[in-house]
């Protein structure tokens, strides 16, 4: 018998299937091949300003469809503001970006497109590259996004009840995720992301916010400072971690957590200093390496 709550596994039930009914009406996709035309386009540098730069620029498969880089990086060398988020498993999502300031991924997949600091085109010139309208490119691309998948990590293996998939130390890692840790409070479903917004201290700055997170997009006070769940799915292969990029390792991470995060106005309830030794930080950090596994993309 595995050592799983019945209320943590219907929470990854109740995730699976509010997936399986996800679908965006609003777009048609095109006559050929939508996944394959999207994988073209997603690699293809036609999309930037100067065709240096593509998709896969800022989401490298072998990275786990991040970039490695603190902050994004566009044409001409511009800095973006935030982190490029892992594509793993975003076909699940309801809002994208770390802000949520789109709901559908279609036009989620315009954005960095027309972005001035990141691939610089504009409607016109990108239907002019591609001979097809940005309804159509749009529809392709997030086509070819929603295969980007990660699955058979040895935790799927322990989930499913192969108990040798974890050694002692990551089975203890993962009792401290869904116990004393809260982790999953935040991460769960079978994409450990409840897809919401939560203030970890990490924007806060001495005295003020220097990016005020989701508060942008909502204008609700209690959103200040506060940033999209990301999944943890694929997490090794993702660093640098948070909407900044400012913690370089997973135990830089955890170690943020231990000690309550960073005490702000609209911090999140849920962070909590926790009572954790350096056995148990090395816990966690082993258990949420065991949710790599294989990532499969496209047609």
């Amino acid at each position: 018998m595995l050592p799983f709550s019945g209320k943590w596994i219907l929470r990854i039930l109740s995730v699976a299937a509010a997936f399986s009914a996800i679908s965006v009406a609003a777009y048609s996709p095109p006559e050929n091949d939508p996944v394959e035309l999207g994988q073209q386009l997603f690699f293809d540098t036609r999309l930037s300003a100067d065709c240096s730069l593509s998709c896969s620029s800022c989401h490298i498969p072998e990275r786990g469809f991040a970039d490695g880089r603190a902050k994004a990086v566009g044409i001409h060398g511009a800095e973006g503001e935030r982190n490029s988020p892992t594509l793993i498993n975003v076909g699940s999502s309801t809002t994208f970006f770390w802000d949520g300031r789109e709901s559908v991924l279609e036009r989620q997949t315009l954005a960095p497109i027309f972005n001035p600091k990141e691939l610089g085109l504009n409607s016109e010139e990108l239907e002019r590259r591609i001979g097809k309208p940005s309804t159509e490119v749009a529809a392709a691309l997030a086509s070819y996004v929603r295969t980007i998948r990660s699955s058979g990590s040895r935790f799927d293996r322990f989930l499913a009840g192969d108990t040798s998939a974890l050694n002692a130390q990551e089975r203890s890692g993962f009792q401290l995720f869904r116990g004393r840790g809260r982790c999953v409070e935040c991460h769960e479903g079978p994409d450990f992301t409840d897809d919401r917004f939560h203030n970890t201290g990490i924007a806060w700055k001495t005295d003020h916010f220097i990016d005020d997170g989701r508060f942008a997009i909502s204008r609700i006070f209690a959103d200040r400072g506060a940033f999209r769940t990301p999944t943890l799915r694929e997490i090794e292969r993702t660093a640098p971690y948070m909407h900044d990029g400012s913690l370089a390792t997973l135990e830089d991470v955890v170690n943020f957590y231990v000690i309550g995060g960073r005490r702000n106005p609209t911090l999140d309830p849920r962070i909590r200093p926790l009572d954790f030794n350096s056995d148990e930080k090395r816990a966690l950090v082993a258990f949420l390496k065991t949710l790599s596994g294989t990532i499969r993309h496209g047609s």
